[in-house]
């Protein structure tokens, strides 16, 4: 069979993809952002052209906008990136992950939760929903704050010391009476959980929402995610001892799974 001519697989190529890689090409060299004048400037297309492309990606979390103006890679890429095959030089996390929330949500009935860190705060990258009446629903693509709940906390906890410092030097928000908004009792609760290893939401992002948390950590030790359950204000001591052990083994079965798969 002959070969087909080199320039055949350009007839069927769409322009308007082609730039819009370009423009997602060029914001990612850039880790400050870079604005629509940059990106006229640098790629030499319209403004107009750049604009549409930014407002679709945008509308899509593929790219973010920040206060001044400047663009940034989205969210949604965190979570396409997840689907990358294994082979690749991170561990598919979801692939690991998925049947332990699964298995965690059906033995105790409640639901659970994968989530991750990012530039924007905290991301639910996972989710599998509870069986037992007044179980809460969870769903990919929530977003959390990173001082206030079990994941949260979890994830702000195994992050580097400079990265704490940077983070606890900004105002901390107090959703409820029980958000923790002291930088050195915030502080103080990062270290304990480190040498726990689990985290506990006392109703600091919802007054009627508790939750357990536990870390999952990538074949080279580093902290992946954070594995949690939430449940209700009210539920039996005995039932929330029962949530934190089961809690903190999902986070373990993941982070095995994924070095069995490395």
């Amino acid at each position: 069979m002959d070969k087909p001519a080199p320039n055949a697989a350009l007839k069927h190529r769409i322009p308007v993809i082609d730039r819009m890689m370009d423009v997602l090409g060029q914001i990612e060299r850039h880790d400050d952002g870079v604005t629509i004048r940059e990106l006229v400037s640098q790629l030499k297309l319209p403004r107009t052209t750049i604009y549409r492309i930014l407002n679709s990606l945008q509308s899509h979390s593929v790219v973010r906008r920040d206060e001044d103006g400047a663009y940034h890679l989205g969210r949604r890429l965190l979570a396409l990136a997840a689907h990358v095959a294994a082979s690749a030089s991170r561990t598919d996390i979801l692939t690991a992950a998925t049947p332990v929330l699964e298995a965690l949500s059906s033995e105790l009935g409640e639901g659970s939760k994968l989530s991750v860190i990012d530039d924007e705060g905290v991301l639910v990258l996972a989710a599998a929903q509870g069986r037992r009446p007044y179980a809460l629903s969870v769903a990919p693509g929530q977003r959390m704050p990173l001082h206030a709940g079990a994941a949260s906390k979890v994830l702000l906890a195994y992050q580097d010391e400079e990265a704490i410092d940077r983070f606890l030097s900004r105002p901390l928000v107090g959703y409820t009476p029980r958000t923790i908004t002291d930088p050195r009792r915030l502080r103080s609760e990062l270290t304990r959980i480190r040498r726990l290893g689990w985290s506990q939401d006392k109703g600091e992002s919802g007054p009627s929402i508790l939750a357990f948390a536990a870390p999952v950590f990538y074949p080279d030790g580093k902290l992946a995610a954070a594995v949690s359950v939430p449940f209700l204000l009210g539920t039996e001591a005995s039932r929330m001892e029962e949530i934190r052990l089961a809690t903190i083994a999902g986070g373990k079965k993941i982070t095995l799974a994924m070095a069995q798969s490395a």
